[in-house]
């Protein structure tokens, strides 16, 4: 079966940190791009960060840039996203996603994850 399977959201206060995982299952991971998205109540999903199968240069949401770090273990066929410095802004639930281009698009990702709550309490 072929899936994206998040985990480690949950409640934080401003200011503290939390670390999500995506483990992927069934498919060949270290030939995909990765890519963590976000939606918070009643707006838009948007793009936090892309990764090459390498894991080198990861691109970053200008918003998250500096407090966020993407990470990925071909060899777990796992992909991290350690959040620092959490905002209140930064609650929302967080996809991962997987696709064959080198892209910010959502619509561009084959395959996404059932998502993990972030909450950060001011």
């Amino acid at each position: 079966q072929v899936e994206l399977v998040e985990s480690g959201g949950g409640l934080v206060q401003a200011g503290g940190s939390l670390r999500l995982s995506c483990a992927a299952l069934g498919f060949t991971f270290n030939s995909h791009v990765m890519s963590w998205f976000r939606q918070a109540p009643g707006k838009e999903r948007e793009f936090v960060v892309a990764v090459t199968w390498s894991g080198k240069d990861p691109y970053y949401a200008e918003s998250v840039k500096g407090r966020f770090t993407v990470s990925r273990d071909n060899a777990k066929n796992t992909m991290y996203l350690q959040m620092n410095s959490l905002k209140p802004e930064d609650t929302a639930v967080y996809y991962c996603a997987a696709g064959r281009r080198w892209t910010i698009v959502t619509a561009d990702y084959e395959l996404w994850g059932q998502g993990t709550q972030v909450t950060v309490s001011s």
